[in-house]
C-alpha cells in the first residue's frame, strides 16, 4: 500500500483530462503540501518498521495494560501501607480496605490478561475502566485535575483495544447486521483518539515553563489536534509516541532514584501510565483513525 501514497494518490500532478491546464500549474492547497510531505514520511517509517508490524498490535495491548499490572504488582507490596491510608486517611473501614484492595487486583491482574491474550475483550475493557473509577473515589482523586486528565488518555487506549477487538473479529451471527457493529467500532475509535491527548494537555498546563518545554509543547499540540481530526493520524500519533517515550526516559526515570526517595513512587506511576497511552497510540498507527477523519474522507473523495 506504501507505493500508492504520494502525488498520484490523490491526482495531484497529473494530466487534465478535458485538455486544460494541468494540476502542476494550479496552485496547490497547504493541506496538500503537508499531505505530500507527510506521506513520503509516512512511506519511509513502512519501510523501516515493516520487520514489527507483525506484532504492533501485540505490543501495543501490552503497554495499554502495564499499569495496571503495576498498580496490582504495588499494592501487593505496600500491602499495609495501602490498607492504612485507606483507613487512616480516607476513613474507610478495615473490612471494607481489604475488600477494596482484593478486588482491585483481582480486577486488573484478571483484566488486564484477557487484553493480552484477546478475550472478552469487552469485559476486560469495562472491568479496567471500573478500576479507574473505583480508585478515583477510594484514594480521593477524582478533583485531581493531572490525574483525571491521565486517566482519561487511559481510558483513551482501552476504547482503542475495543476497536481492535472488533476490527479482528471475523465471526458473524446471524441476523444481526453488519453495518452495526462497523458503525460502533467506528464511534469508539473516535472516542479513543479524543480521550488519547488529554495526557498531553495536562503535560502543557503542569510543571514549570522553557523554552523547551514551549518547543515540544506547540509541536505535541500540533499533533494532538491532528490525531483528533484524523489528518495523518498515523504519522502524527507517531510523533506523539516519539515525544513521550523520550520525555518519559528523561523525566520519570524512577529507576535513577533511591529506594526511599519521596517521589520514587510517583515517577514509577506516571512512567507506566505514560506507557499504557503509548500502547494506545500504538494501536491507532496500526490500525488507522477509523471512518470519522479527514484522512478517511480523502479516500472517498
Amino acid at each position: 500500500m506504501a507505493q500508492m501514497r504520494g502525488q498520484g494518490s490523490y491526482g495531484i500532478g497529473a494530466a487534465s483530462p478535458f485538455g486544460g491546464a494541468s494540476d502542476d500549474n494550479q496552485e496547490t492547497s497547504p493541506l496538500d503540501a503537508i499531505r505530500e510531505q507527510t506521506s513520503k514520511i509516512e512511506d519511509l517509517m513502512d519501510s523501516l518498521s515493516e520487520p514489527i508490524k507483525p506484532y504492533l498490535p501485540a505490543i501495543g495491548r501490552f503497554l495499554i495494560v502495564v499499569t495496571f499490572l503495576e498498580d496490582a504488582l504495588r499494592i501487593i507490596t505496600q500491602w499495609n501501607d495501602q490498607l492504612l491510608y485507606l483507613h487512616d486517611y480516607r476513613h474507610i473501614p478495615n473490612g471494607l480496605t481489604h475488600m477494596f484492595l482484593i478486588i482491585n487486583v483481582l480486577a486488573m491482574l484478571s483484566c488486564s490478561t484477557l487484553v493480552i491474550i484477546r478475550k472478552y475483550s469487552e469485559y476486560a475493557v469495562c472491568g479496567l475502566i471500573g478500576v479507574v473509577i473505583t480508585q478515583a473515589l477510594g484514594y480521593g482523586l477524582i478533583f485531581d485535575l493531572n490525574f483525571f486528565l491521565r486517566n482519561l488518555s487511559v481510558m483513551g487506549g482501552l476504547l482503542m483495544v475495543l476497536s481492535d477487538s472488533w476490527v479482528r473479529k471475523t465471526k458473524a451471527f446471524a441476523g444481526l447486521p453488519q453495518l452495526e457493529e462497523k458503525d460502533r467500532k467506528m464511534y469508539f475509535q473516535l472516542a479513543g483518539r479524543v480521550l488519547l491527548i488529554f495526557l498531553f494537555v495536562g503535560f502543557v498546563f503542569s510543571g514549570q515553563w522553557s523554552v523547551w518545554r514551549v518547543i515540544v509543547s506547540l509541536v505535541g499540540l500540533v499533533a494532538c489536534i491532528m490525531v483528533v481530526v484524523g489528518f495523518k493520524a498515523k504519522f502524527s500519533a507517531t510523533l506523539l509516541v516519539v515525544i513521550l517515550s523520550i520525555f518519559n526516559t528523561l523525566v520519570n526515570n524512577f529507576w535513577t532514584l533511591h529506594e526511599h526517595h519521596p517521589h520514587k513512587d510517583f515517577a514509577k506511576y506516571d512512567f507506566f501510565q505514560i506507557l499504557s497511552i503509548v500502547g494506545g497510540l500504538l494501536l491507532l498507527v496500526n490500525s488507522g483513525p477509523g471512518q470519522f477523519s479527514i484522512d478517511e474522507k480523502k479516500k472517498v473523495y
